[in-house]
């Protein structure tokens, strides 16, 4: 019987024959590690590219999205459990979509960008570089929406080819990420701090759990820690919980802790701060870091105003807007 370890991610799974690794997705056949979900994605959607979200890369532009079973977190608060925390044989419903079929369509769907998201892309790994390869080759840019536990190595090969990244950093702090997602807080700083060296454009979500993540003290050092590391024009989304899968017992998050959240992120030295899952708040749209002129008004998901100039600045006192714009 041969034993196989996985390198992907920081668990480095010791996987018997025959077993798969904590993701589930990810097997040991006959003494060769294989992705049993490569070419057959659960989720595929078109989806704005707000959704993700991304709202300085491409904005209102559609991103082909898609994502299989598994993930290598077991977040008690999954708003994708039914996909993140299966299988793919336990799914009901799998698409054979080889990646140059992936690539047609999302052409045929006007798509600009392929997004790997809604459980994470990390444990699909193969079929994301595979992919992403072909995208490239076919004018289309790759986003990638993840927790980002994942390997330096294999990491620093999947940079080359991804254009954007939203990355899920669940709270500062390892004990929460050891007790609410299953995992550890060092790797995944780690990848942001690559991600960043790397060139991909690259945006924080951070969703705020009440009693559980939303500390004030624990969000100054955050957004110290990604002003200092990432820069202070990374793009920082406080997104509101709902209660949901194992996490019914906690409220949603009140609106006034968003709102301290982002006054303590902006004070923090943060240009671009935002609130996500409340409909309407103003932390929804951009402003200019400089003069506070309204540049891009969301309502949603929907894109209402727009006023960057073609080159991206503020018409008024022409600053330049971090991002990656039409």
């Amino acid at each position: 019987m041969t034993e196989v370890v996985c390198e992907l991610c920081p668990r480095e799974c010791r996987i018997p024959e025959g077993g798969a690794g904590d993701c589930r997705v990810r097997v040991n056949i006959d003494g060769k590690l294989r992705a049993t979900t490569y070419g057959r994605p659960s989720a595929i959607h078109v989806d704005p590219m707000e959704k993700k979200p991304l709202y300085h890369f491409r904005p209102g532009s559609p991103v082909f999205s898609i994502a299989t079973a598994g993930c290598n977190l077991h977040c008690l608060n999954c708003q994708n459990w039914q996909l993140s925390q299966r299988g793919g044989e336990e799914m009901e419903q799998i698409y054979h979509l080889d990646p140059p079929e992936l690539i047609s369509m999302a052409m045929a769907q006007g798509c600009e960008s392929i997004a790997y998201t809604y459980s994470d892309p990390v444990v699909f790994y193969e079929y994301v570089h595979d992919s992403s390869e072909l995208a490239h080759q076919s004018g289309l840019r790759n986003v990638f929406i993840t927790a980002a536990y994942i390997n330096q190595k294999p990491l620093h090969r999947l940079c080359r080819l991804l254009d954007a990244s939203n990355t899920d950093l669940k709270a500062f702090d390892d004990r929460f990420y050891r007790e609410t997602n299953g995992a550890s807080l060092q790797p995944v700083l780690n990848a942001l701090v690559t991600l960043r060296e790397e060139g991909v454009w690259l945006e924080v979500t951070n969703l705020l759990i009440p009693t559980l993540n939303d500390d004030l003290a624990m969000i100054r050092r955050m957004a110290k820690w990604i002003r200092r590391e990432l820069g202070e024009q990374t793009p920082l989304h406080f997104s509101r919980f709902q209660p949901q899968y194992r996490m019914r017992n906690l409220p949603a998050t009140p609106t006034e802790t968003l709102d301290r959240a982002r006054r303590e992120a902006m004070d923090a030295g943060l240009h671009y701060v935002y609130v996500g899952n409340v409909f309407g708040h103003e932390g929804n749209s951009t402003y200019c870091p400089t003069d506070g002129t309204l540049l891009i008004q969301r309502v949603g998901y929907h894109i209402t105003e727009y006023n960057l100039t073609e080159d991206g600045r503020c018409p008024h006192c022409k600053q330049s807007i971090a991002g990656v714009w039409q």
